[in-house]
């Protein structure tokens, strides 16, 4: 690169010349290069306009419509003033701005604006007449309920916080806007409720994004939280994704500060505790008596997916530590591998088996169901490869992973079903025990944004405790939980006198 095209790659100021103009677009974004960037030029009134936009963000018709009414301006309108005039009172759009720097009006155009230099002037006009690429919106296929709305987040930042105020019409709910990635630019809104979030937290979130340097966001959310939350290796998630706009707004009523990321569907939760990702959205949709039970089934088959395993293969070791009327516990006949063999093939080819599901067309789908279920379960049974009950209870474990509403904590409580199997058959039960010890208290020393992971088990807090245990009636909650320090912890206004 010589020195006069380093130079117009970095200048800031935007010539008066059209040509001038048409040259600097070249060096720093490739106009004529990127087929998809253009600059059209016209003669309005008697200025000479370039109008520079990506072709596959612009609304052809708004665009069509500013054009018409700009090409029967007359000369004498725009004799004085004209970078004013054209702006405040030619363009018929809501949305027109005027910059006066080149870096901050193309990144208007690569957001999917429209720029309109005009010749004589030194800054340019950006009309908001973008129209991003968008599916439909779905319901998620993680978080599915069986009663209530069907709408999910998509890859849209603006259509997503537009369904997050249709559920929150208050005039404290703010959502701020910044961007970071050298090269990608990407849009993070921040959402929290101005007299319900603790500010020390809102605050907390700001600076971490702003201190993220970074060339870009292409796998949007989940890299962003890694450059502001400090995990290392653990593997729990110490953020809560959502895809519901129902779910966010009642976070967000609870005082949690929402994280949106353009180009993702999903919205990070902070802070978070283990036990914010045990609930599901469908407890809520039932009665407290029959959400209540829903979640207490739940617990069951996420403590089945971290312990069930290793507790049978500690009584197929210690056979004394069955209890009375257990005693047909374990293996009735033999096998050719170990039985921890068996588990660590069994549970990598459910893993296996995982990934192919996600990879496998969906018309090809129950074909690989059969295979996985007949070709592979049924034949390693009848050739002693595996035992009948190493698949009955890691089917079952299994079921109590995919039953757990966050994919995150299943796959972190398989890690640690793995190391508790690995601990149990070297030190049998001091393994087991050591081993969970360890996992508990690893747990209880992680902090989420200030917040105590295991909230409120450790620390322990009753009220949190019995919110946890018991879906509440809507009514009975009367306060907000003291896990995010809200400023109004009120749930239910004062009754007027």
């Amino acid at each position: 690169m010589t020195a006069e095209e380093k130079r117009l790659k970095e200048s800031e100021d935007i010539p008066p010349r059209m040509e001038d103009v048409q040259r600097q677009l070249e060096e720093r974004v490739g106009l004529n290069k990127s087929f998809d960037l253009v600059l059209r030029q016209m003669v309005l009134g008697d200025k000479r306009v370039g109008i520079f936009y990506c072709n596959g963000f612009v609304k052809d018709e708004v665009l069509t419509q500013i054009l018409t009414r700009l090409t029967y301006v007359d000369e004498e309108t725009v004799e004085t003033h004209t970078l004013e005039t054209f702006a405040y009172r030619l363009m018929p759009h809501n949305q027109v701005k005027i910059y006066k720097k080149m870096s901050e009006i193309v990144g208007q155009v690569l957001m999917g604006g429209t720029a309109f230099f005009i010749e004589g002037e030194r800054a340019a006009i950006a009309v908001d007449v973008k129209n991003y690429p968008v599916r439909s919106i779905a319901e998620p296929d993680l978080e599915r309920v069986v009663r209530g709305s069907r709408d999910g987040f998509v890859e849209t930042l603006l259509t997503n916080v537009t369904m997050l105020r249709r559920r929150l019409r208050d005039e404290r709910l703010k959502l701020e806007i910044v961007q970071v990635g050298l090269r990608t630019k990407t849009d993070i809104c921040i959402g929290y409720i101005n007299d319900v979030a603790d500010p020390n937290l809102v605050e907390a979130i700001k600076d971490k994004i702003a201190q993220v340097k970074i060339d870009g966001l292409p796998l949007a959310e989940k890299q962003l939280e890694e450059s502001i939350v400090n995990k290392g290796w653990n593997p729990y998630p110490m953020v809560r994704y959502s895809e519901r706009p129902d779910v966010v707004a009642a976070h967000m009523l609870e005082g949690h500060v929402v994280v949106f990321v353009d180009t993702s569907p999903s919205a990070m939760i902070l802070p978070t505790t283990f036990f914010h990702h045990v609930q599901h959205a469908e407890e809520y949709r039932q009665t407290p008596f029959i959400g209540t039970y829903l979640r207490w089934v739940r617990f069951a088959g996420i403590m089945a997916s971290l312990f069930l395993l290793p507790l049978w293969f500690l009584m197929v070791m210690e056979p004394s530590l069955k209890p009375p009327g257990l005693e047909f516990i374990g293996p009735q006949k033999g096998s050719h591998l170990p039985v921890f063999v068996q588990f660590l093939l069994a549970d990598i080819g459910v893993d296996l088996m995982r990934m192919a599901a996600v990879h496998t067309p969906t018309p090809l789908a129950t074909a690989m169901g059969l295979v996985a279920a007949i070709l592979i379960g049924d034949i390693a049974v009848k050739t002693g490869l595996f035992i009948n009950e190493v698949i009955l209870y890691l089917a079952v474990a299994s079921i109590g992973m995919f039953a757990t509403p966050s994919y995150e904590l299943g796959l972190s409580n398989r890690i640690t079903r793995l190391l508790l199997l690995i601990a149990t058959a070297i030190f049998q039960v001091p393994g087991l025990v050591v081993g969970s010890t360890i996992w508990l208290i690893l747990l209880a020393t992680r902090r989420s944004y200030n917040s105590p992971y295991m909230w409120p088990f450790i620390p322990f807090n009753a009220k949190g405790f019995f919110a946890i245990l018991i879906r509440r009636p809507a009514l009975s909650g009367k306060t907000r939980l003291s896990l995010t320090k809200p400023i109004d912890g009120t749930r239910q206004p004062e009754p007027q006198q």
